[in-house]
């Protein structure tokens, strides 16, 4: 665009000005041509003569015709700038007196008088150079438990002159922001509040035999082997009790205290440091799409979860599709469609498409999935698949070659390998993670149905054994129900605390 203003024009024939009223030197005879003539070369170049050289009988108009008239540099900026181009080069716009004084080297002998100031707008420049206002978008919210790899920086609008009205409006605008912000995050609070609630409510068996451990004991070591026996009853495993205790011991040395009920707050305190390796949020964002690969056993809730997911994906304006890979499933579809519709809600940011195909090959429809996802540009692409057991090698190969063709599809995928595991296996929870992870590298876990039997007690077992990995596996989301909100992001210190009742 740029390049448009630094082309040169080509120079027109020049033709007879006619004098400005408020020049007096150009008062002359209207039928006196080459007084007209002389008086307008004069006005052009500042008084000098025909230039030298000129055949005889040849006027100054003839010499400047037959000559061609320069046009002006290329990079002087232009006295007045209009405002379109003030807003695409930074020009500031000057009024006409304010322009740029002449060179006096070579300035004429005799001044030229000023011009007239102009009466009227010529006819379009208004429409032409009318400034229009652009909309400011609206502000999101992000939901909760989902963030983005790259998120936008927020730029400060620069300051406005002190005493304009614009100033007493920003102001009111940032007042009612901040209040608005305020109440999101106390909203956001109180449904922590009751997420934490029914955590405890759902581990409230594990929480309970801990808690009567402490109940009118002293701290010895009949109350290290009675605290022995109720993390081995949650379903922590040996070598996990075992780090634990000689871990609490430490603690409880180093801090000097000999209160029970302060030992199980040291418990506590173990408990979430072991875990808070597993805490991390899952991104989105840094690839489009992103796409994330759902395996787990059959009845683990992995279609259960990828609903609630998709739900809070949308909630944060991220567009999604889903593969309905779990083609041999009877009702996997619908059942994926029914999680769909209740995401896609009237007066929803975006929509949930579905990619499916009955009796088809799973490979193939992850594969049109993830193709269809890059052409529609969606930000998140879901694979739903279908449960395998651990032990059935042939099923396990099968998901094995659903991950190579989404490499296929697009480089680097699948950005996201979720296990989904059912709270209420207990030790064979760790079992699934090993198996699982050896096939297909997951990258996180979602515990699902903490409101039942579960005890929660292996995922201390989980995170002991992560730590011989390079990178741990994180747990993403804990789910203790069927309702959206019964899916939430997994907090060491929260579920540490639950876990003890």
């Amino acid at each position: 665009m740029f390049s448009f203003f630094k082309k040169k024009p080509p120079a027109p024939a020049p033709e007879s000005v006619p004098a400005p009223r408020n020049d007096p030197s150009s008062a002359t005879s209207p039928d006196d041509p080459a007084s007209g003539i002389a008086s307008t070369w004069a006005r052009l170049t500042g008084g000098a003569a025909a230039p030298a050289g000129a055949p005889d009988g040849q006027t100054a108009a003839d010499a400047s015709a037959a000559k061609p008239v320069d046009a002006p540099p290329v990079d002087a900026p232009p006295a007045t700038a209009p405002s379109w181009l003030a807003r695409l080069g930074g020009w500031r716009s000057q009024p006409a007196a304010e322009s740029r004084a002449p060179d006096p080297s070579s300035a004429p002998a005799s001044p030229l008088p000023a011009p007239a100031e102009p009466t009227a707008t010529p006819a379009g420049t208004a429409d032409l150079f009318r400034e229009v206002p652009r909309a400011e978008p609206e502000p999101v919210a992000p939901a909760a438990g989902i963030e983005r790899s790259k998120p936008a920086e927020a730029v400060a609008a620069p300051e406005p002159d002190a005493g304009t009205a614009k100033s007493s409006v920003s102001a009111v605008s940032a007042a009612d922001t901040a209040d608005a912000t305020d109440a999101a995050d106390a909203a956001v609070e109180s449904a922590r509040r009751d997420w934490i609630s029914r955590l405890r409510g759902g581990l409230r068996k594990t929480g309970s035999s801990l808690t009567q451990v402490f109940v009118g004991a002293r701290v010895d070591e009949a109350l290290y082997e009675e605290l022995e026996a109720a993390l081995l009853q949650a379903d922590a495993g040996v070598q996990a009790t075992t780090f634990l205790l000689a871990d609490l011991k430490k603690r409880v040395k180093r801090a000097g205290v000999g209160d029970p009920m302060r030992v199980k707050a040291l418990l506590a305190d173990a408990i979430a440091d072991l875990l808070r390796p597993l805490q991390r949020s899952l991104q989105v964002g840094e690839h489009t799409p992103t796409v994330i690969m759902v395996v787990g056993v059959n009845g683990a809730g992995k279609t259960t979860t990828i609903g609630k997911l998709t739900r809070h994906l949308v909630d944060a304006r991220q567009k999604v599709l889903l593969a309905a890979a779990d083609t041999f499933r009877a009702a996997a579809r619908e059942q994926l469609a029914v999680w769909a519709g209740r995401a896609d809600q009237p007066g929803a940011a975006v929509a949930v498409d579905i990619v499916s195909q009955e009796g088809g090959d799973p490979a193939g429809v992850t594969f049109d999935a993830v193709i269809a996802g890059k052409a529609r540009g969606c930000d998140v692409v879901i694979a739903d698949t279908a449960g395998r057991l651990t032990t059935q090698l042939h099923l396990m190969e099968e998901l094995k070659k659903i991950r190579r063709v989404i490499a296929k599809a697009q480089a680097g995928a699948p950005h996201e390998v979720l296990l989904v595991i059912d709270g209420n296996t207990g030790q064979n929870a760790l079992a699934q993670v090993k198996a699982f992870d050896a096939a297909l590298q997951l990258t996180g876990l979602v515990i699902t149905k903490l409101d039942g039997t579960a005890k929660g007690g292996v995922l201390a077992a989980i995170a002991l054994w992560t730590q011989t990995r390079p990178d741990p596996i994180a747990v993403y989301f804990v789910g203790v129900g069927e309702k959206l909100e019964d899916l939430q992001t997994f907090d060491a210190r929260e579920f540490a605390l639950a876990l003890l009742g």
